[in-house]
């Protein structure tokens, strides 16, 4: 069986004790509470400071947990109803597309698997959630980061590689694909990505109406195209589906 790191559970527990008791405690109540000496307590601290998960009060220099938990908290509580509220919608996108369908968070400089319904077919296929997706090839990603400032800041300052001959990699001519999602209010990705294959995806909105993620399908180009264009009525069920789940999250009508 591996070991456990103890620095690690030492920080764990410095985090659970900060949350459990008062709201600041000194480096001597942190030491003596879980048995540390002075120095290791107070760099573990130092650490936990720097990453923002704690803060130091300037007045008294008691600790006190830091913002950075909080974020954390609230994405995770973000991405767990996001994929609550969807279950049905995307379940529903499947049958009637044909297809598989992601829904997909931005995560970093890129594209986080959060949910995937299999193609409703015998076919064998293998589970991605939590693989990553590239930000400005994929349709998932083209529409995070047509809508999301955040996920448009981080495919600018990005590496944009070239999966096939079709990516966009050029800013300007990315850009102009940028507009045109927000226009018609889906994005596309035909081979762009890999070869043969197509996706369409649209954005999910929050009671914010702030951009949270969004949903697409992908399959084999053949399948979702016809005459060298995304098939309308594929395109029709995704939007529908991001507006369904954008108004269980109550972002109204889009």
């Amino acid at each position: 069986m591996a070991r456990n790191i103890q620095s690690l559970e030492r920080a764990a527990a410095m985090l659970r004790l900060l949350a459990g008791g008062e709201r600041r405690l000194g480096l001597s109540d942190i030491a003596s509470s879980l048995g540390l000496a002075k120095g290791t307590a107070h760099g573990i601290l130092r650490t936990l400071q720097q990453e923002g998960f704690v803060e130091q009060d300037d007045a008294s220099g008691r600790y006190q947990l830091g913002a950075e938990l909080l974020r954390l908290g609230t994405t995770y509580l973000d991405v767990h109803e996001l994929r609550a509220r969807a279950l049905v919608w995307t379940d529903d996108l499947a049958r009637s597309s044909g297809e598989s369908v992601y829904l997909g968070v931005l995560h970093q400089q890129g594209v986080l698997i959060v949910h995937h319904v299999f193609r409703p077919d015998d076919s064998r296929q293998v589970l991605e959630i939590g693989a990553m997706q590239p930000l400005h090839s994929t349709a998932l990603g083209k529409v995070l980061s047509a809508y999301d400032p955040v996920a448009h800041s981080e495919v600018i300052e990005a590496d944009r590689k070239a999966f096939t001959d079709r990516t966009v990699c050029e800013l300007d001519g990315f850009e102009h694909i940028l507009d045109m999602t927000r226009a018609r209010g889906y994005a596309a990705d035909v081979e762009e990505t890999w070869e043969g294959v197509a996706s369409v995806a649209a954005a999910i909105h929050d009671r914010r109406r702030m951009p949270v993620g969004s949903v697409g399908i992908t399959g084999a180009v053949e399948r979702l195209c016809r005459d060298g264009e995304l098939r309308p009525e594929l395109i029709a069920a995704v939007r529908d589906c991001a507006r369904a789940v954008s108004r269980d999250l109550g972002a109204g009508r889009f």
